[in-house]
């Protein structure tokens, strides 16, 4: 089914199908890096150590899977929100191949050791020019047929589209400038604490723009379509949305506490992160109370399980990130596994489970069949969940440990354990979080046999919008 009511689904499927491949690609690539932590005899030089590969495993997770994913479902709901076809369906295509081109492009240069140095904006400049230009067709898509809608109401995942388009663009454009040295050199168009707080302006901002605005966008088309009841409060998603775009932009500084950035700017970065714990549970509060007599649906309807349990790890994030805001609390787990336990709770917890059930509502709807197997869908749920938990506790606890141990001191204040020894108590942990990572990764290859299958072999069913 090509053409559902005259909308142009083609591009989703292309844009579902590929991020899901990149998506594996990401996880594939963390299971290895992580037991490379903890078997450091699987650094393979030059192309195969943790230095090369950990890159890779951000931008295929965050950009291959994630903007995938997003860009996919910026299609299918815009359409649908506005009662409009995409205003044009070529433009769309041709942003299919460019994507992949750039993911590819990012994979090799990454492996071959060109990089800029700049968390979740590695790329150098060749490839960075173009995510610029895939970012602007994107954005001229959907921003003209936004402004062609036929339905005049702008429901609130509109809301977080906009935001997502005009603030990705913004971040990236600032801090990606730089002065070119070579085909794959550049610097940094800034320099020393500047560049630090530049870089962690966009890093920070990349999660609102790239990891908050899209999947709340998605979390609140799909739930009302899940449990086929209304939003509870579209005011208060629209107080929440603003309140939340206007504090994101703050808090960037709060990576860098205790460093030479100006001490002002630490506070009003620290201020504002705790701030954010409203507008992020404003989001929260409305999925819960849209369950109000729905709670049944949880143990019934397999999306709405993947969506209140992301919605749920959100709000779990939106409390632990502020706290990791705080100065003294900052001092203590700053540098240790306590980050990527949090890091994950968020990307594999919120985001993707968002994504999943994404995917399940729209994959029968564009192909025009039943999802080929329900109890694949909850194996995959539990497999996920289970999955992430490791991950993330096991982190936590190593985090707590790791900080306890490398702030201990003597009686004459020198420190009472080496930095080895911290290091050699780590290795348990790693085994774990790799072993929940294994976990994760099964789950994904049910998601996508269960996919293919339901593309492939599924009931056929009467077109729904």
């Amino acid at each position: 089914m090509a053409q559902q009511d005259g909308y142009s689904d083609d591009v989703v499927k292309g844009f579902l199908t590929w991020s899901i491949i990149w998506g594996f690609v990401a996880v594939l690539v963390g299971v290895l890096v992580s037991f490379q932590l903890a078997l450091p005899q699987l650094n393979l030089p030059p192309f195969l150590t943790y230095g090369r590969l950990r890159p890779i495993h951000t931008n295929a997770g965050i950009f291959g899977w994630g903007v995938g994913s997003f860009m996919a479902f910026f299609f299918y709901i815009t359409q649908r929100l506005t009662k409009t076809r995409l205003w044009s369906p070529g433009l769309a295509k041709f942003q299919l191949y460019l994507f992949n081109v750039i993911i590819a492009l990012a994979a090799v240069t990454l492996a071959l050791g060109f990089t800029r140095s700049k968390e979740y904006a590695e790329l150098e400049w060749p490839v960075a020019l173009l995510v610029v230009v895939l970012w602007v067709i994107f954005s001229i898509n959907i921003i003209m047929t936004i402004i062609k809608r036929k339905e005049e109401q702008m429901y609130i995942s509109l809301w977080y589209i906009m935001a997502s388009l005009i603030g990705v663009a913004v971040l990236y454009l600032v801090n990606n400038a730089g002065i070119p040295v070579s085909l794959f050199k550049s610097y940094s168009a800034y320099a020393g604490t500047n560049d630090a707080n530049v870089q962690w302006w966009y890093g920070h901002n990349a999660v609102a723009m790239v990891l908050t605005a899209p999947p709340l966008a998605l979390f609140y088309y799909f739930l009302p379509k899940a449990t086929g009841v209304p939003i509870y409060s579209h005011r208060m998603g629209v107080i929440a949305f603003w309140s939340l775009i206007f504090m994101y932009l703050w808090t960037g500084a709060h990576h860098l506490l205790w460093t030479p950035v100006p001490d002002w700017v630490q506070t009003l970065a620290m201020a504002f992160s705790i701030m954010l714990i409203a507008p992020s549970w404003g989001a929260v509060f409305n999925g819960y109370f849209t369950m109000n007599g729905q709670w049944h649906q949880m143990r019934d309807n397999y999306l709405v399980k993947f969506l209140i349990f992301g919605i749920t790890f959100y709000g779990l994030q939106t409390l632990q990130g502020p706290s990791q805001a705080v100065r003294t609390f900052s001092a203590f787990i700053h540098y240790t596994d306590w980050i990527p336990g949090h890091v994950h709770m968020g990307t594999l917890g919120w985001v993707s489970l968002v994504l999943f059930a994404g995917i399940y509502y729209t994959v029968p709807r564009v192909y025009g069949r039943d999802i080929y197997s329900v109890g694949l869908v909850n194996l995959h749920f539990w497999m996920a969940v289970i999955g992430q938990l490791i991950f993330s506790i096991t982190m936590w606890i190593a985090g707590i440990q790791q900080a306890t141990m490398l702030h201990a001191t003597n009686p004459d204040g020198s420190l009472h354990y080496s930095f080895m020894e911290t290091l050699a108590e780590l290795y348990p942990y790693w085994y774990a979080r790799a072993g929940g990572g294994v976990i994760y990764l099964l789950s994904l290859l049910v998601f996508i046999y269960n996919i293919w299958k339901t593309t492939t072999s599924g009931k056929p069913v009467a077109q729904q919008a």
